[in-house]
């Protein structure tokens, strides 16, 4: 087949190859998400097929969700030095392999033992997926993608809770099954993406990658300390903590909603289905993220401190309007007798003809869209701040301490909560709880702030490394599937090859 400028068509490497890549990329993204979604609706069944407490169940999970975390790490430094399409297969199939393990186990250490395996195969998919992306897109429009990619993740977790409990209420086996061979059709997905090498987006290596030669670059252990003295990337990951920490609390959201139904004398079932879906409702303003990622790539454009600016006001921003948000009467037009869907319909026609809880809606919205854009922002800043063979291991290392500050702020509110019904009887404990940890947010902001102060240099810096070394060839590696440990690592203190001059990241 032939183009009408005369030349020859073809699928490796084509715009379409490209933006089958990243649709994978992004699919598979949210499928370990549905992995880590499919058992909180199911514990009360597993609990009782293995002959243990809810608690049990529940202490897999959160011991997955920390071995998916740290196994990310080794992950994505692995991945920054030799074959990324590989370990993506390999770790697929590990947890698909998981969950094959979680639907035939018959006794607790064996759900144990079945469920960390698939979370060592989920630190690959994010870490090392996120490094693909960042190569398969150019700087340009990086927070468009990157908004896809985290917006996908949260889609993925919610997709989880709906399939387990669609398919494994009669039997929590089913989706196991059925998403461990989703995970294998993903393994044969990975075979036709496109093989991107390392550092093929980036516009200062393209004279290099024309010429038929490559980036041979890959990290190395002495790289670590130049990693870790980038001030950006301080910011980039210390900001995780607090962030995460106030975003855990507000996985308690429903509860709250659910508080103000029971205040309204609504029985508890009735009261948790109303919370549910409020909280549903007012959750849609996540996919405004997109947003956040437009306009981030084009203040980018403008101004090297773009996203960083767009993720501090966004963050702060949206403060005072979580804060109306959890004060916010609860009004819904339902008796207390209703059926299950006489009160969703209440609840979904309470949002345009209450007026109350049409502008509740609307602060739900704006402030999850303007906290959103932290998202995209962080994603394509890591990009933007590090040399190709840097990104996967930073992101790691950010996941890693987003995951401390989600399980802290998550455990703790509850104490809160606790603490404060004594003087607060619910919902005022519950609103009370989470707007307190609004507050660290505006740390999460400064330290964008402050990133915005030191991004530009980072930024000029990784630009003028890149431009070094495509003018040299890109030290003359011709595919990034042929570089392993034995690769050229980038080894002087500042992360940088022999020719940079000394101080450059």
């Amino acid at each position: 087949m032939t183009s009408t400028t005369g030349r020859r068509w073809t699928w490796t490497g084509s715009a379409s190859h490209r933006v089958y890549s990243v649709v994978v990329f992004i699919v598979l993204a949210s499928l370990d998400n549905v992995a880590i979604g499919l058992v909180p609706p199911l514990v009360s069944p597993i609990s009782r097929d293995l002959a243990v407490p809810e608690s049990a169940i529940g202490a897999v999970t959160a011991a997955s969700f920390l071995v998916s975390a740290v196994a990310g790490v080794g992950w994505a430094y692995r991945g920054d030095r030799t074959d990324r399409k590989r370990l993506l297969m390999v770790g697929t199939l590990l947890w698909a392999a998981g969950l094959v393990g979680t639907a035939l186990s018959a006794n607790w250490p064996a759900f144990l033992a079945a469920q960390l395996l698939a979370s060592v195969g989920l630190g690959a998919v994010g870490s090392v997926g996120y490094s693909v992306v960042t190569d398969l897109i150019s700087p340009r429009r990086r927070g468009l993608v990157m908004s896809l990619w985290g917006l996908s993740q949260g889609a993925g977790t919610l997709a989880g809770t709906l399939l387990g409990g669609a398919l494994g209420g009669r039997d929590w086996h089913r989706p196991f099954w059925l998403l461990a061979g989703v995970g294998v059709g993903a393994t044969c997905a990975y075979l036709f993406t496109y093989d991107v090498r390392r550092g093929q987006s980036e516009p200062e290596l393209a004279q290099a990658f024309s010429s038929g030669a490559g980036y041979g670059y890959r990290i190395g252990r002495a790289d670590l300390p130049a990693i870790a003295a980038r001030r950006t990337n301080v910011w980039l990951v210390l900001q995780g903590l607090t962030a995460q920490v106030t975003f855990g609390s507000l996985v308690w959201l429903p509860r709250l909603l659910q508080a103000k139904a029971e205040a309204l004398g609504y029985p508890q079932d009735t009261a948790i289905l109303i919370g549910s879906l409020f909280a549903v409702l007012f959750q849609l303003g996540g996919v405004l993220s997109i947003i956040g990622g437009l306009v981030g790539d084009r203040l980018q454009r403008r101004t090297p401190r773009g996203r960083a600016l767009v993720a501090a006001v966004g963050v702060i921003g949206g403060v005072p309007l979580y804060l109306a948000l959890f004060y916010a009467q609860l009004r819904i037009d339902a008796p207390t007798d209703a059926s299950g869907g006489a009160v969703a319909r209440a609840v979904l026609s309470s949002v345009v003809t209450e007026p109350t809880m049409a502008l509740t809606f609307l602060a739900a919205l704006t402030a999850l869209a303007l906290t959103s854009a932290n998202s995209p922002n962080w994603f394509a800043l890591i990009a933007d701040v590090n040399p190709p063979e840097h990104r996967a291991t930073v992101y790691s290392a950010g996941n890693l301490v987003n995951g401390v500050g989600r399980a802290v702020g998550n455990g703790v509110v509850g104490v809160v909560f606790r603490a404060l019904s004594t003087a607060l009887p619910p919902p005022g404990n519950y609103a009370a709880g989470l707007a307190l940890f609004q507050v660290f947010f505006v740390p999460t902001a400064l330290m964008y702030y402050l990133a915005a102060g030191t991004s530009p240099a980072d930024i000029s810096a990784v630009r003028r490394l890149l431009r070094e070394r495509g003018a040299a060839g890109g030290s003359g590696a011709a595919d990034d599937g042929a570089a392993d440990d034995s690769g050229p690592a980038t080894a002087d203190p500042a992360g940088a090859s022999p020719a940079t001059p000394p101080g450059t990241p």
